[in-house]
């Protein structure tokens, strides 16, 4: 039986929603034919939690191999699932280290998960290959100085317009995001970004109907899930939207097919521009009447049972458990 680890936690805000996306990972994988394990890393301390969920007792991680010591007897994993939401999981560096000691897992590789994890970089590289963003200004932490404060803050009200979203360009959940309907809000708002990273990006507004597509693909064959339609209750999909249901997620989304034909190709496009894509990737979208824009890109989408990804697996007549071995079929073969 294939021994599976399920790798969570991260150094970012996103910590406790890593968390419940490995919860759901375990109870979505088919136990029947693989062994689950969850490894946490937070800082220098990583560790597996051997009889997970039953006890909280844990086992450090031998970082020369990934592997674990519990009563006396040595487990190593045929492959990594990772959940990491921000650093070190979705930017890179756990990719990297994986690649380095021959652990196969289950998302894009170093390159890819770099680009998509910088908000700004990526929607730009993407919209090089005619894919439309929205207008947007970037700042780096060194830049952001008194003296050059008026100067951003023109460039981006010339740039972007009002109201804009001020967030971290390498965040998720919406932590740190801001909808700015005001100038005089504008500065507060990019150091509430800061907070969360060491570039801020902020992005006009659009104003149409949010739509969310997910897409895995494998050797033989290329998933494009149901679109979900997001109609948040509040003023955008912020952190009580995703995670406190202020929201209302209708999948299938209500759109003509050819809408929904165009957002499902171009998402199948995206998974083959970002070269290194695996597993699945989940592309979000602003509608405005004819035209369709990018929001952004996650490789490393949220896994709970309420998630968007799980959502769309069952609209698609799908388990997860069947998606899991499909992509864990995939890498190890």
């Amino acid at each position: 039986m294939k021994k599976i680890v399920i790798v969570a936690g991260g150094d970012s805000s996103e910590y406790e929603v890593s968390l419940r996306s490995a919860a759901g990972l375990y109870g979505f994988i088919d136990k029947s034919k693989y062994q689950p394990y969850v490894a946490v890393l937070h800082g220098d301390d990583w560790h597996v939690c051997p009889e997970w969920p039953e006890s909280k007792s844990v086992a450090k991680i031998d970082r020369n191999d990934f592997s674990f010591t519990w009563n006396g007897e040595k487990t190593t994993f045929d492959m990594a699932w990772i959940t990491i939401h921000g650093t070190p999981g979705e930017n890179g560096r756990l990719q990297g280290y994986f690649e380095l000691i021959g652990l196969p897992f289950s998302c894009c590789d170093t390159l890819a998960a770099a680009l998509t994890f910088d908000k700004y970089t990526c929607n730009h590289y993407l919209n090089s290959f005619g894919i439309p963003t929205a207008k947007s200004v970037l700042l780096r932490c060194g830049q952001w100085t008194p003296e050059r404060e008026k100067e951003h803050l023109d460039n981006i009200l010339n740039t972007c317009g009002l109201p804009c979203f001020v967030k971290s360009n390498v965040g998720g959940s919406s932590f740190g995001t801001t909808k700015v309907k005001e100038a005089s809000k504008l500065k507060e708002a990019i150091d509430v970004a800061f907070r969360e990273g060491p570039s801020v990006i902020i992005e006009s507004f659009l104003d149409g109907t949010e739509v969310t597509s997910g897409c895995y693909k494998t050797a033989e064959k290329c998933v494009c899930l149901p679109l979900t339609e997001v109609v948040s209750k509040r003023e955008f999909f912020d952190y009580d939207a995703k995670y406190n249901g202020a929201v209302e997620e209708i999948t299938p989304a209500r759109l003509p097919d050819s809408v929904r034909d165009r957002i499902q190709a171009t998402t199948s496009r995206i998974y083959d521009l970002i070269n290194g894509c695996k597993g699945i990737i989940r592309a979000d979208y602003i509608i405005c009447k004819d035209d369709i824009y990018l929001l952004e890109v996650n490789t490393t989408p949220g896994m709970t049972a309420t998630s968007f990804i799980p959502q769309e697996v069952r609209a698609n007549g799908q388990t997860m458990a069947e998606v899991m071995d499909d992509i864990i079929a995939d890498i190890l073969r």
